[in-house]
């Protein structure tokens, strides 16, 4: 008979024990920092009616949505009508469209939740990954943009990570740097999608790619003797002040650095483009550099409500790139503890014989009520007591209680150091205070 294949679908992964532990901590670090912050937890469904998802991504991005198939007596056709969610923005658009007069103003939320991109996932990436989210809807307010800088960058340290830099940058002054350089505005965003790939391809490779979109040689050798200035970024400067819409962006640009100043390190990244579908205003990237990689982004979206109302609504916000952060709280540990054992309980409660597996359901009960972490051992088969111990070795559990027959007759039970292999057997009325000492030593 044949098997059935019992690796996860393609673009999806299965999180064993150790991993979710990992994850659930760091979920709880994010959520503690941002109700710190004053944003409150939200949570939308995993699958949305499909014109609420499509045309908010970009062409590219509406091909990556995961449609869902018409069911019941309409299967045959073929035709999708619902799809999984794309991102967490777009959804809590149609929250605040749906349930705005129910909402405080300035609304704060939070969110983390699996997303779905029907994406060919290369190495290290998915169809299947966590978002995390912070936004505040209703506010036109730039204090709105650099509270969301602040949360965002507490979030990451409160996590422990280091070695990161957040750069910043205007839509507005995006599109006044196409104007001041003559571009015309339908190869905006041609222009801008290879302007983003500078730290990638560098100066060369970005003239290039503008030539082969359609951007006239003048345009190009401006910007390019712009970037390789010895001051890129004073070079696009007086650039901009020759766009009205440039100096307006170049204006947001510097509230925000100084309403952050010497509480978040931020720096202007004059050609920084992305999320060019529904941003509106200020942009940030947060770039770790062991990775080499954008690990949180966000920016202000003014425009994206008011495609499920009649009027727009002002929002701002960010997003952790949350699998990447998890790579690097994993290589964190993995350095800090290489080679130690699984983490698991405290304590394991050895089961020596059959008619002591009761008696040592009751004992966990009683250690898990002096408020540590015990699992009585469930394993089938002999009971030996070196494999209980090799198992509680492996889970990293640090002390074994040992009680057989002789113990149970005698009222007493047996604590065992398993790293130091120190042994003490005492009254069962001593049992949490042995615990208590072995633990703390």
């Amino acid at each position: 008979m044949a098997t059935i294949d019992a690796n996860p679908a393609s673009g999806t992964r299965d999180l064993l024990p150790a991993e979710v532990a990992r994850r659930e901590r760091a979920f709880s670090t994010i959520r503690r920092t941002f109700d710190a912050h004053g944003f409150a937890p939200l949570d939308t469904p995993a699958f949305e009616r499909l014109e609420v998802l499509t045309g908010k991504y970009g062409e590219e991005g509406d091909q990556l949505i995961f449609k869902i198939l018409r069911r019941g007596d309409h299967a045959a056709s073929g035709d999708a009508d619902l799809a999984l969610r794309y991102d967490l923005t777009v959804p809590l658009a149609r929250v605040a469209a749906r349930y705005g007069s129910q909402l405080p103003t300035p609304f704060k939320r939070y969110q983390i939740a699996p997303v779905w991109r029907a994406d060919r996932p290369g190495k290290g990436r998915y169809r299947e990954f966590f978002q995390c989210d912070v936004d505040t809807i209703g506010s036109d307010s730039l204090t709105a943009d650099a509270a969301t800088l602040v949360a965002v960058t507490d979030a990451l340290e409160a996590l422990g990570l280091e070695g990161f830099r957040v750069q910043l940058n205007s839509r507005k002054a995006l599109r006044g740097l196409v104007e001041s350089y003559g571009i015309p505005e339908q190869l905006e965003s041609e222009a801008l999608t290879a302007l983003d790939k500078l730290d990638k391809i560098g100066i060369d490779g970005v003239a290039g790619e503008l030539t082969e979109r359609g951007i006239t040689t003048a345009a190009v050798e401006a910007l390019g003797a712009d970037l390789d200035a010895a001051d890129p970024e004073a070079a696009v400067r007086d650039r901009l002040t020759r766009s009205e819409v440039g100096q307006a962006g170049l204006t947001e640009v510097d509230r925000v650095l100084a309403l952050v100043d010497g509480v978040v390190p931020v720096a202007y990244a004059p050609v920084l483009a992305r999320g060019l579908s529904y941003y509106t205003g200020p942009v940030f990237e947060v770039v770790h550099d062991g990775l080499d990689a954008t690990i949180a982004a966000g920016g202000r979206y003014d425009g994206l409500i008011g495609m499920f109302q009649s009027g727009d609504v002002p929002a701002t916000g960010g997003s952790l790139g949350l699998e990447r952060i998890l790579l690097l709280l994993e290589q964190a540990e993995a350095a800090a503890a290489a080679g130690a054992a699984e983490e698991g309980p405290q304590v394991l409660v050895t089961v020596m014989d059959e008619d002591g597996a009761g008696d040592a359901l009751a004992v966990a009960a009683r250690v898990r009520a002096a408020g540590l972490t015990v699992e009585p051992y469930s394993g089938g088969g002999r009971l030996k007591l070196a494999k209980q111990l090799k198992y509680a070795d492996r889970r990293g559990v640090r002390v074994a209680i040992i009680r057989g027959g002789d113990e149970r007759a005698a009222a007493t039970v047996t604590c065992k150091a398993l790293a130091t292999g120190e042994q003490r057997t005492v009254p069962l009325e001593h049992l949490e205070a042995t615990l208590a000492e072995l633990l703390e030593a």
